[in-house]
């Protein structure tokens, strides 16, 4: 079996049967084969849409398609779903060794292509501005393992972490998510707490408990009746959050949040997540699509090692 395999949804996939390698642009390990019950379990990269799962001529036939998205206007889940764009879960075992560098930019002693995106990333800072800008692909910050471009500091103790977010392409995926993480390593799997401003809104403060397990999180969808941009007063239009921040009070990892440039203010429960010391503190960015590039910019950072700051 061999060649080009395209299913009734619309999903054109590169078959090389019989092997299984990195996930480059589209290649897979052909599971079993019978007429029209074929599978391939793998990584799709293919016509700007991704895949992790197992799938044959007619369809899903194992995995999960994640499907907590919702249309636009209304947010969307960690792991996203549009008309044109689906993920589950990457295979238990899939793992790639992060791209590190360790040049200092701005308050950052380096930077990383966690878990090594399938389009290298990028960072800049304007020392005038102070804006911090990442550009990077990445399938997610989520599941087993994560693809982000992070902007690093290794710290320990108690941490205040804020910045002011924003997207520069308006027509960017809807759950690319600007991210401010606590880290324990630079691995792809590494425990974490995460909090995240995502592209139509959605924040949420997650973490990995432990190496190698899913992420968790509690996620939070803002919005107002009554404003611009809606059909009609009626009409429930979504807040986009100005700014975000992290604080790490000895175990315990809290989101605060502006909305429209109130003083920031915490938002839910703390998460207990307990990281030795030293750890890494940063800044980062997923464009939630493996082979595409985007952008966030980050403005206003607060990096100190006490708890208060972001308050």
């Amino acid at each position: 079996m061999g060649g080009d395999l395209r299913d009734h949804k619309g999903w054109t996939s590169v078959v090389t049967a019989g092997t299984s390698r990195d996930c480059k642009t589209w290649v897979c390990r052909a599971l079993q084969s019978g007429s029209r019950k074929t599978r391939y379990e793998g990584c799709c990269v293919a016509m700007g849409r991704s895949f992790w799962g197992v799938r044959d001529a007619m369809g899903l036939v194992g995995g999960r398609a994640e499907r907590r998205g919702r249309s636009a206007g209304a947010g969307l889940g960690p792991a996203g779903v549009s008309a044109t764009h689906a993920q589950v879960a990457p295979p238990l075992d899939f793992h790639r060794p992060s791209t590190n560098f360790t040049t200092p930019i701005g308050i950052f002693d380096g930077q990383s292509d966690i878990g090594s995106a399938l389009v290298p990333g990028s960072a800049s800072y304007d020392a005038t501005s102070g804006a911090y800008t990442i550009n990077s692909a990445g399938y997610n910050v989520w599941y087993t393992r994560d693809e982000f471009r992070y902007l690093w500091k290794k710290m320990s103790g108690d941490i205040s972490l804020a910045a002011d977010i924003a997207f520069p392409d308006p027509k960017g995926y809807g759950d690319r998510n600007a991210v401010l993480v606590i880290r324990q390593n630079l691995d792809d799997d590494s425990q974490e707490a995460i909090v995240a401003l995502h592209g139509l809104g959605m924040i949420h403060l997650a973490e990995r408990p432990e190496k190698d397990v899913r992420v968790k999180d509690m996620e939070y969808r803002i919005g107002g009746r009554g404003r611009p941009g809606g059909a009609s007063p009626d009409s429930l239009v979504p807040v986009m959050a100005k700014r975000i921040g992290i604080e790490k009070r000895g175990d315990s990892f809290a989101l605060f949040v502006s909305l429209e440039g109130e003083p920031m203010h915490q938002f839910g429960p703390p998460i207990q997540l307990h990281l030795e010391a030293p750890f890494f503190v940063g800044i980062g960015f997923c464009s939630h699509l493996p082979t595409t590039s985007d952008t966030a910019v980050f403005s206003n950072v607060v990096l100190e090692n006490a708890a208060g700051p972001v308050h």
